[in-house]
């Protein structure tokens, strides 16, 4: 579990494609310390440190990992973002990630407004059920506040720190990003739509009456 409040932005060292692609990836985390086995969010997808070395460490992304997210268009050099996982006790300052990809979207618009940068990026119809205005989600594993949503689009707007402190300023038109929904939202979702008996499904009545929606 993550909160979505990016600790650093990690450099790929070496992509080591196979049956599984392996990532050795630099951080200034302390890779030296990661235990083995423990879970670290890269662009929001949650993988397991298999190795480390020094000041990097080695994760490993297995084909539906690479089909559901865009780790498969990392390089040597691309910067990524970092999240170790959540432990008991920590401050939960973002929203509850999961760390599992839900869809991949696509930059559609960026503009500057006063000192904060706008985003506007495909909201991919399987995932508008979970999206409203205020409410919360995970762009390349970043704890963000929806701004805006409409029937196939979403924005949110990074405030100086977050533009700074992730990858996600960066991010030109058309370039692919990572997103999970809000997990409450998914439950709530859920719930209703078994509330409506068999059959019942995501209508339009029942995403409203989870508080989705206009």
């Amino acid at each position: 579990m993550f909160t979505g409040l990016i600790q650093d932005i990690g450099v790929v060292e070496r992509v080591i494609p196979g049956g599984m692609t392996d990532l050795w990836i630099r951080t200034a985390l302390g890779a030296r310390d990661f235990a083995l086995g423990e879970s670290i969010a890269v662009d929001g997808a949650c993988l397991t440190v298999v190795e480390r070395a020094g000041d990097s460490f080695r994760v490993q992304a297995a084909p539906e990992t690479l089909r559901r997210t865009t780790l498969g268009d990392r390089q040597p050099g691309s910067r990524v973002n970092l999240e170790r996982a959540l432990a008991l006790g920590d401050r939960l300052g973002g929203h509850l990630v999961a760390g599992h990809v839900d869809a991949v979207s696509e930059v559609l618009e960026t503009r500057a407004e006063g000192g904060s940068w706008v985003m506007v990026f495909r909201l991919p119809a399987e995932l508008a059920p979970f999206f409203i205005e205020k409410g919360s989600v995970a762009i390349d594993g970043i704890s963000l506040t929806v701004n805006s949503v409409g029937t196939d689009r979403f924005s949110v707007q990074l405030i100086p720190e977050t533009q700074e402190r992730t990858t996600l300023r960066s991010r030109g038109v058309g370039e692919r990003v990572n997103l999970e929904g809000d997990m409450i939202g998914k439950y709530v979702a859920r719930l209703v739509s078994l509330r409506q008996g068999p059959g019942g499904g995501l209508s339009e009545a029942v995403i409203k009456a989870a508080g989705f929606g206009g």
